[in-house]
């Protein structure tokens, strides 16, 4: 009878470890928890090759903690930091830590501005986690490998694959032009680097606010399980997170938090994360 007492007694503060576990800030005026990079000021017609001059030699991205543009600067409105993204250049914020098995949280609100090469195109921005390897992987050379929480005007929760890496979502699966929809009562089904689907899948729903006002955006990670959630509505469900080497398929379950810098002009504030020792209950039904 003791140990069973001692056992319910284990269970009940396990279970409520996740909720006891404290927020960590990662925004200062100095942005001390992060590194940026800026690769290159992106044209129209951008092909995903190395760009090169006229002569036809490489152009070396701008890199790794050169911002001398002002592209990443913390503003304080309200007695709140807020840190601010012109977009003018591409590249990104990234954490100096890799995170694991954690809830990551910002408000996230539009600016004005669009440079090229998505001056008539959709504002666009991105949470991109489990980053690892070099900056430049992927195909606009700016970011590293990862896993891609959308941010874009109308589509914030969609998913993307960063370079080579993959992952399982309950998604409707894609027919003509049309493009792959979350849908949380769907089959998981396989995305990105090595499978039939593409590295693209569309939230369930739009749950963004009206131009001007801010978004809470949630990103829950829990060893190979992934939710993106938007002002409160779980948009899409993931699984098997991975990435593709030489046709070897290899877990992808942590890494560092990066903020695109995507030819947008773009806010965040409020952005948190707190560790966790179990998926939260509540989401769980989304993987039986």
């Amino acid at each position: 009878m003791r140990f069973i007492l001692l056992l319910i007694f284990s269970l009940i503060l396990f279970s409520c470890s996740n909720e006891k576990a404290e927020w960590t800030n990662l925004l200062d005026e100095n942005l001390s928890q992060w590194d940026n990079y800026l690769s290159y000021h992106h044209k129209d017609g951008y092909n995903g090759e190395e760009p090169k001059d006229l002569q036809g030699n490489l152009i070396e991205p701008i890199g790794a903690n050169k911002d001398q543009f002002g592209v990443f600067s913390v503003l304080e409105e309200n007695e709140e930091q807020i840190l601010k993204v012109s977009g003018e250049i591409y590249g990104c914020v990234s954490t100096k830590t890799e995170y694991e098995n954690y809830h990551f949280r910002l408000k996230v609100k539009w600016g004005n501005n669009l440079y090229p090469p998505r001056e008539k195109l959709l504002k666009d921005s991105g949470i991109l986690y489990h980053s690892i390897g070099p900056n430049g992987a992927d195909y606009w050379r700016s970011w590293m490998l990862s896993q891609e929480f959308q941010i874009m005007q109308g589509h914030m929760g969609d998913y993307w694959s960063q370079a080579n890496s993959a992952i399982d979502i309950r998604t409707y699966p894609s027919e003509g032009i049309m493009s792959p929809v979350a849908d949380n009562n769907q089959a998981f089904l396989p995305i990105g680097e090595g499978e039939v689907l593409d590295g693209y899948v569309m939230r369930s729903v739009n749950h963004e606010k009206p131009q001007g006002e801010w978004n809470t955006l949630e990103l829950i990670c829990f060893e190979d399980k992934s939710i993106h959630i938007v002002n409160g509505e779980v948009v899409m469900v993931l699984k098997n997170s991975r990435y593709v080497k030489e046709g070897e398929k290899i877990p992808l379950t942590k890494g560092k938090i990066q903020l695109q810098s995507e030819a947008a002009e773009v806010f965040y504030k409020d952005i948190q994360i707190k560790p966790l020792t179990s998926l939260p209950e509540i989401y769980g039904k989304y993987y039986n």
